[in-house]
């Protein structure tokens, strides 16, 4: 069964062009309840951590040095089958190839500053939300 959970995290040169309550508004209207929310710049170590899937990859310096460029937004959102609901949302990867309506089409810039990052897989949003929220800073509630 799907879970309910899933973490999304507005992208460094998102937050840096202004695009932060766009994309908060876009999430909302999509029927997504926010339990948490705040604003981090990652360390190196935290970067590499969250990324370590990726550690094999030629890419994972230059996204690492990335995501640790700037101010990030950190989100954990709750809604039915979450994690594939909001990929649906958010889009590709590469905004190029994201449908029109989604968040990376309409505020990525590149594959690399696509905008927002999505769990990808129930288990990796437990580990993200663990990784980026104390549980201090999460509330379980619901739409009425």
């Amino acid at each position: 069964m799907a879970g309910s959970i899933s973490v999304a995290i507005i992208k460094p040169k998102a937050v840096e062009s202004g695009h932060t309550g766009a994309i908060l508004h876009t999430i909302n209207a999509a029927g997504f309840c926010i339990r948490g929310l705040k604003m981090m710049q990652m360390t190196r170590e935290l970067a590499e951590e969250f990324y370590a899937v990726h550690k094999k990859r030629e890419f994972f310096n230059d996204l690492v040095t990335f995501m640790t460029s700037g101010p990030i937004v950190v989100i954990s959102i709750t809604a039915e089958n979450a994690v594939a609901n909001f990929r649906n949302t958010i889009g590709a990867t590469d905004p190029k190839m994201a449908a029109s309506d989604t968040i990376r089409a309409k505020f990525g810039v590149s594959m690399q500053m696509n905008a927002i990052h999505g769990s990808d897989s129930d288990e990796n949003a437990l580990r993200e939300t663990e990784l980026l929220f104390s549980p201090e800073e999460l509330f379980d509630w619901k739409r009425s």
